[in-house]
């Protein structure tokens, strides 16, 4: 195979760092490992961030996400690292994962995450009629 999971996060320029706006990423086929059983866990992540001066490229937060396959993990935990290491890489504004993961013995677990730069403010929130 050409293409192999990687931990790296690449990142590009914001192409409008003085306007906050929102970047919404859904990654439909997340997997990793249940630590107990060495099952798979699937999940969907929803991204949700609004950029400083940096952006996740998209083809390195794939190859990420696909690093987790092989990883064992609870589902707490890979919401947290997965968070982490964006905001690490990216220092955004605010950054929110909700983790929805797939049914397991009867049991959904839905995980949301966030990270708020204490210097940035959120735009006041406008109401059209």
């Amino acid at each position: 195979m050409t293409t192999k999971p990687g931990k790296t996060l690449e990142t590009f320029n914001n192409p409008k760092p003085g306007r906050d706006y929102t970047i919404r990423i859904e990654v439909p086929e997340f997997t990793c490992l249940c630590p107990k059983t060495g099952q798979p866990d699937f999940a969907t992540l929803f991204i949700e961030y609004v950029p400083a001066q940096l952006c996740v490229e998209l083809k390195s937060l794939k190859l990420y996400m696909w690093s987790f396959r092989d990883q064992g993990a609870f589902h707490e935990a890979v919401s947290n690292e997965i968070l982490d290491d964006l905001v690490k890489a990216t220092a955004p504004n605010f950054i929110r994962i909700r983790a929805e993961f797939n049914v397991r013995g009867g049991i959904y677990t839905t995980v949301v995450v966030e990270h708020k730069n204490p210097d940035w403010h959120a735009p006041d929130l406008v109401q059209l009629p």
